[in-house]
């Protein structure tokens, strides 16, 4: 041992029990918090069996450096370097890089059923995040990531992928202020197997609401230059496109309080956007959709594309919201099982109107770049949360609804016991929902108890032709060593996206002071398919902690299996070695 250094070991022998498990004939390791070691022996149907290793060091002060050295039995060898640095002011600016390489000896094996094009041996990923606090109100940022094809990550860094399948390639500065906020932003497609919609560059101006001159009336606005480009994965045979776009939002609102208890904020607004290149519908064809839930002016990507020159926009926006409270209390209302220590019951109406004129441009003739996507959800009827500004159409609708909410007292502050909100639209006239009523939307929460609580967000055709999405989620821990959540995701006659009864379950029971138990399930019922399957055992081994587990996914007829064998030592909690069949679990 070498005091305030470094501990170095030699004949080295891991055991479970009496078990010899693993043997080093030589193991170093930093004192410093910046250096690890770890080896993960891992395994999934996909690799087959694999060893990932990983050491951490410190190259300076303030720089850390990680080198991988992996080698999976069905892929073949593999490196990385990784290195991750603070600095500036208080160390609050960051700068990450993140590389990996491997020569993939099998590149065809696909762990799912959608099928893939061809792919060659040499697949990386190249990434840099960055965040630098040039002043205190001045930052840029920038993230990037190079991938040599459409499924590298998708193979080799599963717990990344699933939150974000497609990286994202963008360089911004931003000066904020209270009143204002200046942004220049650069977005470019460096993955041309991905669709992208290029800002080459995009400059915004955001006018936060103010008052005019410290008076009643308010000032919000919002001004922008772009060039952008929308660029199509290559291959997929729709044709790119591209146009400059100027546009500038002004609104003026006057919020008030009327009778001590009724808020009510008329506005009234103008916008103008101008592109220098539109789409000749003269020379379109296309058949609007007959579905009420699909805007018929968005123009399917592979109509042929005709160029119709510049054109500028102009709507006038208008609206009003208002909203009041009412509450009553009950002391009497007590009831320990069920968390309660007095009640009050609010109730939360509230409307908004919302009216934009004609744009005198035919939505359809306009290059889409923000664009309205498929969803579920309500789109906003306020400028400038309504943020697709090249899907703007006239539109007259009037959203309404009420929130209920019971409030208790818990540890000397309030609490709320029980909420829903409830409402819907009244759409007189809405180019992305053509249906009189909108879906009605109830979302509930309920949390009776710290240790209970139940969640359900549901929207049902309750005045017209729609779809049916619920979503529920139960939290519960009954005792203190069990953990357990069911949820259910239901989704019916969506246009957009497929019919699905997803059901979720996961628990964790804590046996003992030395065992415990988890498990997650997932299974899709309009399909009789149990997705995933998650088993693990953890064992308390005094000067470690171990875990076996194992899972099984269904990929819709690719099935994949891992195992997991994990020990962490509780004295040097950043060395360890662990069976691994999810990538996450080992950094990647």
């Amino acid at each position: 041992i070498y005091e305030n250094d470094r501990v170095v070991f030699q004949n080295v022998t891991f055991y479970v029990g009496k078990v010899p498990i693993f043997w080093w004939p030589y193991l170093y390791q930093s004192l410093n918090d910046a250096f690890s070691f770890s080896i993960s022996p891992a395994y999934l149907s996909s690799w087959g069996p694999s060893l990932l290793s990983a050491v951490t060091f410190p190259i300076t002060e303030k720089i850390k450096g990680t080198v991988r050295l992996d080698y999976r039995v069905r892929r073949g060898a593999a490196i990385g370097f990784e290195s991750e640095m603070n600095y500036g002011k208080d160390d609050s600016s960051y700068l990450r890089l993140k590389t990996y390489f491997i020569d993939d000896q099998n590149p065809e094996l696909n762990q799912t059923s959608v099928p893939r094009g061809a792919i060659g041996s040499a697949r990386y990923r190249v990434t840099v995040e960055d965040r630098t606090n040039f002043t205190s109100d001045i930052y840029g940022i920038v993230d990037i990531t190079k991938l040599s094809d459409a499924y590298v990550m998708e193979d080799f860094y599963q717990s990344e992928f699933r939150i974000n399948p497609v990286p994202d390639n963008v360089v911004a500065v931003t000066k904020t202020d209270p009143i204002y906020t200046l942004t220049a932003i650069a977005r470019f497609q460096a993955n041309g197997f991905f669709q992208q919609t290029e800002r080459l560059p995009e400059v915004v101006l955001d006018v936060a609401r103010t008052p005019i001159f410290g008076g009643p009336i308010f000032y919000q606005g919002e001004t922008g230059i772009a060039d952008l480009h929308r660029n199509f994965a290559s291959g997929s045979g729709f044709e790119d496109y591209e146009s400059w776009r100027i546009d500038t939002f002004h609104q003026l609102l006057y919020p008030n309080t009327y009778f001590g208890w009724l808020s009510i904020v008329p506005r009234a607004g103008f916008r103008a956007t101008y592109y220098n290149e539109t789409r000749d519908l003269g020379k379109t064809l296309f058949v609007p959709s007959t579905n009420p839930l699909i805007p018929d002016f968005l123009v399917p990507d592979n109509t042929p594309l005709q160029l119709d020159g510049d054109k500028t926009r102009t709507v006038f926006n208008a609206g009003v919201e208002a909203s009041f409270k009412i509450s009553r209390a009950w002391e009497e209302a007590q009831n320990s099982a069920l968390g309660l220590d007095g009640l009050r019951h609010v109730i939360q109406p509230f409307t908004n109107f919302s009216w934009v004129s004609d744009p005198g441009v035919n939505p359809a003739a306009i290059l889409q770049f923000d664009r309205v996507e498929p969803t579920t959800k309500l789109h906003p009827i306020d400028f400038p949360e309504f943020t697709t500004i090249d899907s703007i159409d006239r539109w007259t609708i009037w959203r309404l609804g009420v929130r209920n909410r019971l409030e208790t007292r818990r540890d000397d502050s309030n609490i709320t016991w029980f909420e829903l909100d409830t409402y819907c639209d009244v759409n007189f006239e809405n180019p992305y929902d053509r249906t009189p009523y909108s879906n009605l939307f109830n979302n509930i929460r309920f949390t009776p108890l710290p240790w209970a609580s139940l969640a359900i967000d549901s929207q049902v055709p309750a005045f017209d032709k729609g779809f049916t999405e619920v979503n529920t989620t139960v939290a519960v821990q009954p005792m203190a060593n069990l953990q357990l959540n069911v949820g259910h995701r239901y989704l019916n006659d969506n246009p957009f996206f497929q019919n699905s009864s997803l059901f979720t379950f996961g628990g964790y029971y804590r046996i003992n002071d030395n065992w415990g138990f988890a498990v997650q399930e997932q299974y899709e019922a309009t399909s009789g398919l149990l997705e995933q399957q998650r088993y693990a055992v953890y064992r308390d081994l005094s000067s470690w902690v171990a875990s076996l587990g194992a899972v099984v996914r269904d990929n819709k007829g690719v099935r994949e299996y891992g195992v997991l064998l994990t020990f962490t030592l509780k004295a040097f909690p950043k060395f360890g070695f662990d069976l691994n069949f999810d990538p996450g679990g080992a950094g990647q």
